[in-house]
């Protein structure tokens, strides 16, 4: 520690200590930088795939399976709504 407080004798000063503390906070910055982007969205063994409760065709689906309508009002609006917006992932428009 001597050696680096010295650094009028040719050493590289105490300000060297600082090189793997800012390369931390550029690594870190990039990883949190990336979990905020790219892997929010990946859906992996421990993230379940969270469905939007207020797309149309869940709305329909809660109301389908709280008995507001019945199956055959279900099946009319959900052509439409197929139509109209799709389901993804499910053999539906991509």
């Amino acid at each position: 520690m001597q050696t680096l407080a010295h650094f009028a004798d040719g050493g590289p000063g105490p300000w060297v200590l600082l090189f793997p503390l800012v390369w931390a906070l550029v690594i870190g910055a990039g990883v949190a930088l990336l979990r905020r982007t790219v892997w929010r969205w990946r859906v992996g063994p421990g993230r379940p795939r969270t469905v939007d409760g207020s797309s149309p065709i869940a709305v329909l689906g809660h109301r389908f399976a709280s008995g507001e309508i019945d199956e055959d009002e279900y099946w009319r609006r959900l052509s439409v709504l197929d139509d109209q917006f799709g389901r993804v992932g499910r053999g539906g428009p991509a």
